[in-house]
């Protein structure tokens, strides 16, 4: 690790001669590789909740990383009648636990987190890689009251009980008359 010049040799140990040392000018033409493969790797080395050391590039994810799906909205706020408009259009690539079946009944909860909060619920599809809602829920709510809150998703299967198997969410600041569409990563379901 240590430079093994004459002066590192003499017994003091020279720490800025040490190849860790960001100062001397060395670094800048040294490469780092993993040792998994053979590509060159720009960030550094942690130890992760194991205690082993893994590159912050290499680590795959699994569990709660992975991928839980993506669900895809629009929204619209009609000022004239002062109603927001939410359609939840489609599911994709989402993933459940194996315990709910192969192809368990899906349906979307949403969720305005106004004081009083406004829940309504998709009709339940059979699960797939991508599950088509096309759906349209329609509430009569002033504009300011809903630019303090956020939508939330609860992704739920029917059988064999109902459980939540992801959620994602959106805040309503930027509400506006234009229709926007939204994709929302789907999370595990918080504690």
């Amino acid at each position: 690790v240590s430079d093994l010049r004459p002066s590192a040799l003499s017994g003091s140990f020279d720490v800025s001669r040490s190849m860790f040392d960001l100062r001397s000018p060395p670094h800048r033409f040294m490469k780092r590789y993993d040792s998994f493969s053979s590509v060159p790797s720009s960030t550094s080395s942690r130890k992760d909740s194991q205690g082993s050391n893994r590159s912050l590039d290499t680590i795959t994810l699994s569990g709660d990383e992975r991928d839980f799906g993506r669900l895809n909205v629009k929204l619209c706020y009609v000022s004239s009648v002062e109603q927001i408009w939410i359609t939840v259009l489609h599911c994709k690539d989402l993933s459940w636990p194996s315990s709910c079946g192969e192809n368990p009944r899906i349906s979307v909860k949403g969720i305005l987190t106004l004081p009083k909060p406004v829940h309504f619920k998709s009709s339940a599809k059979e699960g797939c890689n991508d599950i088509e809602f096309m759906e349209t829920f329609v509430f009569a709510i002033k504009l300011q009251s809903l630019q303090a809150v956020r939508l939330v998703f609860k992704i739920q299967t029917q059988t064999p009980r109902k459980k939540t198997i992801g959620e994602c969410s959106l805040a309503l600041r930027e509400l506006s008359s234009e229709e926007s569409t939204h994709w929302l990563d789907i999370s595990p379901p918080s504690k």
